[in-house]
């Protein structure tokens, strides 16, 4: 007589393996938004004081901005002119975040007064803020860009100074 050897089942994978797996994706993806979120903020913390030593001088703040989605701004400073007495020079550094090529932006500054009347409203062509035609009329992504304004310092008059891209 022979004896036949039986092998042995393959062993089934257990059932809890996928639901492992797609929490452990799910938690990395939340833990990469919450840090991105934070180096964000960071970014932000790290021009704030210097932006508001500024506006303490001169006796104004600065609401938040508005950009659109697709423009993502990366700096942004307003300070006394080094040179000029009596101008502001505001300097913004902005890059084309979505996928596609986007337009150059106008860039609208506003004046607004304690009431929040409007003392002045200026709308910037790309031209005046980059200091020349820009070569393209197209961003395209991923491209960054530095506008730099002067404005005329409306003194203590306003209180507020809103920059949008449009």
């Amino acid at each position: 007589r022979f004896a036949v050897a039986q092998t042995p089942a393959p062993a089934r994978p257990l059932p809890w393996g996928w639901w492992t797996a797609a929490l452990g994706l799910a938690a990395a993806l939340l833990l990469q938004l919450v840090l991105a979120d934070r180096a964000r903020l960071a970014a932000d913390a790290a021009w704030r004081p210097r932006l508001l030593a500024v506006c303490g001088v001169l006796r104004c703040s600065l609401p938040p901005w508005h950009e659109p989605d697709a423009f993502r701004v990366t700096n942004r400073e307003v300070r006394p002119h080094p040179t000029a007495p009596g101008v502001l020079l505001v300097t913004t550094s902005f890059r084309n975040d979505a996928r596609w090529p986007q337009a150059w932006p106008l860039m609208e500054v506003a004046l607004h007064d304690l009431d929040g009347q409007a003392l002045g409203l200026r709308r910037f062509q790309p031209a005046e803020y980059l200091g020349s035609p820009p070569a393209s009329a197209l961003i395209a992504p991923g491209q960054s860009a530095i506008a730099t304004l002067e404005i005329l310092d409306p003194g203590k008059r306003a209180v507020a100074f809103t920059f949008d891209f449009h």
